[in-house]
């Protein structure tokens, strides 16, 4: 039964209760913060003492990429609440199918990405979010950046530039949203992107050209503000 048991099973129904509050309290925590880390890949040595029923590796994990996994989930979904719902449950399936994860066959942010980004992909899917014909305005809450050195008129600037930034990826096509994420907000490289999106490096390419393309073009009017 050995290292085919499920880290739920490990863990015991108790672990799964405190590991389940542990993501709840992390990703409230870092929600409003930013996203745009990168992280040593030391991964997989916590990812073995979660296997092994750690609490305190398990916890470490999520604090470690929770940043990273809300971040995508914002920049896809253009809501806050979304965002941090959609993170809870990514790792929430982390947890639960951590033993599928093989360091041999990349890093553990890889196979973390292509997990968020399937359960993105399914959430598109099975609810039907808004199209680009939709309001954009009506589903944006844009992330509040407060800083005590901050002036009123830096911070008015920041949040017309991130609205101005999330309306036009809300209007990208979800293959050309997710590539433009993952290089140009995520700085995946296009090796990784490609296993996370299970296409030739060619395909990211392209889809990111097209994307760039498109987000210019609808960024153009808006020159002075961006």
């Amino acid at each position: 039964m050995g290292q085919d048991l499920s880290v739920g099973k490990r863990f015991g129904q108790n672990k799964a209760m405190e590991a389940i509050a542990a993501i709840r309290q992390v990703v409230g925590l870092v929600s409003n913060s930013s996203a745009g880390k990168t992280y040593v890949d030391s991964d997989t040595q916590l990812v073995e003492r979660c296997a092994s029923g750690d609490q305190a590796a398990w916890e470490e994990l999520v604090r470690a990429h929770s940043a990273r996994v809300y971040g995508i989930c914002y920049r896809f979904t253009g809501s806050v609440a979304n965002a941090q719902d959609l993170a809870q449950e990514v790792f929430l399936r982390v947890f639960r199918s951590m033993h599928q994860f093989q360091s041999g066959k990349g890093r553990f942010t890889v196979w973390l990405t292509r997990l968020t980004r399937n359960l993105l992909i399914d959430n598109y899917r099975s609810s039907k979010l808004e199209r680009a014909t939709d309001s954009m305005d009506q589903r944006l809450t844009l992330i509040t950046e407060k800083a005590a050195d901050s002036h009123a008129d830096h911070l008015q600037a920041s949040s017309e530039r991130e609205k101005l930034l999330q309306r036009a990826l809300g209007r990208l096509s979800p293959d050309l949203r997710e590539t433009v994420i993952l290089r140009d907000l995520e700085d995946m490289e296009y090796a990784e992107i490609a296993k996370v999106l299970e296409v030739p490096e060619g395909t990211v390419k392209s889809r990111l050209n097209r994307g760039r393309a498109e987000l210019a073009r609808m960024l153009r009017p808006y020159q002075g503000v961006i």
